[in-house]
This record gives C-alpha cells, structure tokens and sequence, in this order.
C-alpha cells in the first residue's frame, strides 16, 4: 500500500536513526509490501457480518506481514484492572509502539494517548516501554473508496488534532495515512461490500 507520513515532534527523523531505523523499517516494509491484488484477494475470501470496509483485510495483512517479533495486542500496564481493549496497543516492538486506528472519530485523542502512555513513566507498573509511536490510519480517499464509515477518524482529521493536543502528546508520533487503491473500490451501497475493478486506472 501507498501511504502518507506526518510527524509530531520530528517522530520521522527520529525513527530514520541507526538505533530506530530496522524496527521502522520492518513496520514500512509490512505496510508498502501489501499490494492492491492482495487488499482484493483478502477482503473477497473473508467472512463478514454488517462488516464491508477494507479495514479487517488491512489490519489482517499487517499483521501477517510484521511476523511474530511484533507483539499484537501488547498491554501497557501490567495491573489486573487496566487489561481491557483500551490498555491494549495494536502492535508493539520497543522502542516503537503501533495503533492501527480504524475506529470512531471521537477515539482519535485516546488512539495518540496510548503511545504516550507506552512511552512515558506511570504511576501504574508498566508491561511495556517504547520511546515512539506510530498511528496507521486511512486518508480520506481510502475511506470513499474503501467502504469506511463516514464517522471513521481519517489521517487528515489526525493531523488536526495534534497542534491542540501539543503539550499533551510529549512523545514523538508518526502519523501513516494509507492511501486508498486506484484499481478497484467498494460499492457503497452493498451490506457486506462488492469489488468494483476499474481496470483503466491500473494496479498498484
């Protein structure tokens, strides 16, 4: 997949450092190595209730493709009462911590919280502890075109959280907004989402 970069607090220049750079560069390797063909492939072979956006296939491929060194569904702390879905990270490999955030709009400020939990010192015991974040997200575009609902938070509307939420966020944060594909889209109006190829546009 293609994709966008914006930085909060030079996370990119960071992550190109010698002692960030294999970490970073196994996660754009998972991300740019999932070809249009295998969105397709994927999201055709999977069973789906109401589901009918590109992003169970996404999030399925990233994980096959980042391998077991890449720990899914990583905890922050280690204390019984912070072990739900919203103490998790998508993905963690220190010194980097991952969210894959395809959820709600209204999650977008919790989504950029949780690396900084992961990064920062607590009072509540740790599990993990990376110096950087990275949020995976879709552009705009991927949205129309991938059958995301309206309400899902776009790497746009990322962005314009972050000059707010400044002196909050005080760990440097990549923001990865996946552009969507130009060989075929979801028809909008299916329940459970139907390929359209338009062959003209190429594959990417």
């Amino acid at each position: 997949m293609k994709f966008q970069l914006h930085s909060h607090r030079h996370a990119e220049t960071i992550l190109r450092q010698e002692q960030y750079l294999a970490v970073f560069t196994e996660l754009l390797t998972a991300i740019s190595s999932i070809s249009e063909e295998d969105l397709a492939t994927n999201f055709s072979g999977i069973e789906r209730s109401s589901k009918k956006s590109l992003s169970q296939s996404i999030n399925a491929l990233i994980r096959e493709r980042l391998g077991d060194s890449w720990k899914p569904e990583s905890p922050i702390f280690q204390e019984s009462e912070y072990e739900g879905e919203s103490w998790r990270l998508d993905f963690a490999k220190p010194p980097v911590s991952v969210e894959v955030a395809f959820n709600h709009g209204e999650a977008i400020a919790w989504n950029l919280l949780k690396p900084v939990l992961a990064s920062e010192l607590n009072h509540v015991q740790k599990a993990i502890q990376t110096e950087i974040g990275v949020i995976i997200c879709a552009t705009d575009e991927l949205k129309r075109r991938g059958g995301f609902d309206s309400a899902v938070g776009s790497y746009e509307k990322f962005i314009r959280y972050l000059k707010p939420l400044q002196d909050v966020l005080v760990t440097p944060i990549l923001i990865v907004g996946l552009e969507a594909p130009v060989s075929f889209k979801l028809d909008a109006k299916s329940q459970k989402g139907v390929i359209i190829y338009e062959p003209d546009s190429g594959n990417a």
